[in-house]
């Protein structure tokens, strides 16, 4: 599927750019290149920065698979339609015809791919980014195994029948061992070996699975989180012959700089919970706000994949490397954070702000499910009474149900810490910052500005998610002091309503 097109096979030379690390870019200098979740948040970055990083580089295929009705050359289509490649579309659009889609799927056996393809691929495929998976906390455990577990399981078959292969990128998670806190740049095994999870998921049915699966999971919080510390498993005793290291990135949340300061493209994890803060709909959260968070932007971590696959290659010794792609000295507490979202929330609102933004971290699940009746169920029952009074689809008790997922699904990241040994990630930043384009590709997180960060992030929720224009902001302030005062006449009557019970019942 889209080869006929596509360049000749350009294997690494012996020139002194690839033999010394001159750069990145000279690494990367004719090489054909297989990346697996493309179509994903980290993918769509990855690939972007890629194409316009490595100007020599010579093909990128990307494995698409069909979905929900959508052939993969219309998913293709829409994949470069995304806002990601904007900088592309005005600077060089012609890098575009380097990318190639091939039909594959990594829940397939063989990937899913044509004996012609699966042929192509391993003649002609140096580099391989893996970074396909299913980042969903609760997906079923067979849905997840299949996906994360014996999805890399397949990729690692494809990779030892490349003739030309000299690095492989597995992108798994620093909390693929989150059942301990401290945690090093080493693969961690688990009781229950990967072969018998996988045995059991293809021999069991669901229903058995689901009985069965806590005690399966040991201590791991969910099924990703588990699955993915299953793939590193995998590699540990299928890949050890193969040039391959994995990264681990921490918690991956909007750009930095790169390819534009704040741009996401999707609603998951805190970037979600970002937007319902600063829309005013969600008031309490399951977090200890002394506890320091992990988050890392997705050019951070696209940089630290781009510079793996050069170090990992350059310093390989048989042994499998793996990186803690996680912030490091400049850390920051989640009740910091909270209190810089609400001050961007209020300086660069949302006009589809709600009430006046204000959330409080609780640690005590009882006192936040109180809360959260009170807070969040009570005003969406009653709004959604009057939508469908006024003939409006109700909406709000569906959004307060999602949240409420996704608040219990990120409890334990909320509310536990851990220490990461960053001893590869910072020799790799150290060596990056000694080449020639070293200051193109930022693995360091030193001197991180988190105030201007979460500003960007704001903009950039307001741009790329909501689809709001600059000129919307005035509009949105005007809404927002209205709120405010809305949100000052509510607490005092609350409390004169509280003195006035008090006072009965004294009586």
């Amino acid at each position: 599927m889209g080869t006929t097109n596509a360049q000749t096979n350009p294997k690494h030379g012996n020139d002194e750019a690839y033999i010394n690390g001159g750069s990145i870019e000279a690494f990367f200098a004719e090489s054909v290149i297989l990346l697996t979740g493309a179509t994903g948040f980290l993918g769509k970055a990855l690939l972007e920065k890629l194409l316009r990083s490595c100007p020599r580089l010579a093909t990128i295929f990307i494995l698409i698979r069909p979905k929900q009705g959508h052939t993969i050359e219309q998913r293709f289509k829409r994949l470069l339609e995304n806002s990601v490649f904007d900088r592309i579309r005005a600077d060089c659009p012609d890098v575009f015809n380097k990318i190639y889609p091939v039909k594959g799927d990594v829940t397939l056996p063989n990937l899913g791919l044509s004996p012609e393809d699966r042929n192509m691929l391993t003649q002609r495929v140096n580099i391989v980014f893996h970074s396909a998976a299913t980042v969903k906390f609760n997906e079923p455990l067979k849905v997840a195994v299949n996906l994360n577990t014996k999805g890399t399981d397949r990729v690692i078959e494809l990779c030892r029948n490349m003739t030309n292969l000299i690095s492989v990128i597995h992108v798994s998670t620093a909390y693929s061992n989150a059942n301990r806190r401290e945690i090093n740049e080493s693969i961690y095994t688990t009781k229950v070996k990967p072969s018998t999870v996988i045995d059991m998921c293809e021999s069991l049915d669901d229903e058995t699975l689901k009985i069965l699966e806590k005690k399966i999971l040991e201590n791991h919080p969910n099924t990703y989180t588990f699955t993915k510390n299953l793939a590193e498993q995998i590699i540990l005793t299928k890949a050890k012959d193969l040039p391959i290291a994995i990264v681990r990135p921490s918690i991956v949340c909007a750009a930095q700089e790169e390819p534009f300061p704040g741009w996401v493209d999707n609603l998951c994890g805190i970037t979600g919970v970002m937007m319902e803060i600063g829309r005013g709909t969600v008031r309490s959260v399951i977090c200890d706000p002394n506890l320091k968070l992990n988050i890392v932007p997705i050019d951070y971590v696209v940089d630290t994949l781009i510079c793996a696959s050069w170090h990992s290659t350059m310093q390989h010794n048989n042994a499998i490397k793996v990186y803690n792609c996680t912030t490091s000295v400049e850390t920051i507490r989640w009740g910091s954070f909270n209190d810089i979202i609400k001050k961007h929330a209020i300086e660069w609102p949302s006009k589809r702000v709600v009430w006046y933004p204000g959330v409080t971290f609780r640690t005590n699940k009882f006192m936040h499910s109180v809360a959260s009746t009170i807070l969040h169920v009570f005003p969406a029952f009653v709004v959604d009474f009057f939508l469908r009074l006024l003939g409006s689809k109700p909406i709000m008790m569906k959004m307060v149900k999602r949240f409420k997922r996704a608040v219990d699904t990120g409890a334990f990241f909320s509310t536990h810490e851990w220490e990461f040994n960053r001893s590869n990630m910072d020799a790799l930043t150290k060596e990056v910052k000694a080449l020639k384009d070293g200051d193109h590709f930022n693995t360091d997180m030193h001197g991180f500005d988190w105030d201007t960060y979460v500003r960007h992030y704001t903009l950039g929720i307001r741009k790329f998610i909501l689809k709001e224009t600059p000129e919307s902001i005035r509009e949105a302030r005007n809404r927002l002091v209205m709120l405010y005062w809305l949100h000052r006449f509510t607490q005092v009557s609350s409390i004169i309503i509280l003195l006035a019970m008090i006072k009965r019942v004294g009586h």
